[in-house]
């Protein structure tokens, strides 16, 4: 069992598989041009496969596979089908677009709940945004997963002047389809411009919904990063993840680990921890995993407080989030 100084228990454990990406989402990657990792800085399937299975031994019961977006990588149906073997609950988060060519793969992973990326309703607003013309196939794909019986929460980054306008048309769209809506608070990482004004928060958007719609909060879990609702009669539900106002820090229990191999304790954490080499170079990777997890601040990385509006961005260090994986 991974626990830490705050006697926080660690079961849930985040893998992106290559910081590769078919969109363009500017708060996200840097820049068009982005310099991917070469492959052979990549774990290999048989690597993520063992370093998963350490993991396994260590208490993880959940493992979400991530990105950039993890189904551009050429292997990834075999990783799948790999870590669909473990005793976990296996999820992922997807930009959504290739989803129809995995269909059959998802199915026989029993993967039960995907994560699809999409910060607007409208098609050339999610063109703007992605820099590229895919918001129909996005959106396609969306029902093919619902009515495939899968779980589905579109997570939206909700921001002042680009997508705010549209809380309640999200809102709107949970009235007769099941799914999970959750905006999520803009999140300062590297390269992507964040500013405090641009941050459409908790409170805000709470209020947005509530001059349209009634609605009930509903009962979270022990580790939830979100808060959630319901607008009664409506099919699906939504919930916002208040990262930069109200943070979940007190109940974390994540993990992630780079497409190059390298552990993060927290997404925001400025240390890393090189899994990869220490395991091509034959080393036992237990008490490094141990050891970082020891090491795991009160909250935020230790790298700011929840007063966002003083958050000085240029001064965290971190990497991009697509380098770090969703």
């Amino acid at each position: 069992m991974l626990i830490d100084s705050f006697n926080r228990i660690h079961n849930y454990l985040r893998i992106s598989l290559t910081d590769n990406c078919n969109l363009r989402c500017f708060y996200c990657m840097p820049e068009e041009d982005y310099s991917f990792a070469p492959a052979s800085r990549l774990m290999q399937t048989h690597e993520i496969e063992e370093i998963a299975q350490t993991f396994v031994r260590l208490g993880v019961n959940k493992i979400r596979l991530t990105g950039g977006e993890p189904l551009v990588r050429k292997d990834a149906a075999r990783i799948i089908a790999s870590l669909a073997k473990l005793p976990v609950s296996l999820h992922m988060t997807t930009n959504g677009v290739r989803l129809h060519e995995f269909k059959e793969v998802l199915h026989e992973a029993n993967i039960k709940s995907i994560n699809v990326s999409l910060d607007t309703l409208q098609a050339d607003k999610f063109q703007l945004i992605t820099r590229r013309n895919n918001f129909e196939r996005v959106f396609d794909n969306i029902h093919m997963l619902i009515d495939s019986g899968v779980h589905v929460k579109i997570n939206v980054v909700a921001m002042k002047g680009l997508n705010d306008s549209e809380i309640n048309d999200f809102i709107g769209w949970t009235k007769d389809t099941p799914v999970h809506v959750r905006f999520i608070e803009f999140m300062p990482f590297s390269g992507n411009k964040w500013t405090s004004n641009k941050v459409l928060t908790w409170q805000q958007i709470l209020h947005t919904i509530e001059q349209e719609y009634s609605f009930v909060p509903l009962k979270g879990d022990p580790n939830d990063t979100s808060k959630k609702y319901i607008v009664p009669g409506h099919a699906g539900t939504f919930a916002v993840i208040s990262t930069m106002t109200a943070p979940f820090c007190s109940t974390c229990n994540r993990m992630r680990l780079t497409a190059d191999g390298k552990m993060k304790n927290c997404l925001f954490s400025k240390g890393e921890t090189d899994l990869l080499t220490a395991l091509r170079n034959g080393e036992n990777i237990e008490n490094l995993i141990r050891e970082s997890i020891s090491s795991k601040a009160k909250e935020l990385g230790g790298q700011f407080i929840n007063d966002f509006e003083n958050v000085q961005s240029n001064e965290i260090q971190n990497r991009s989030m697509i380098s770090i994986g969703g």
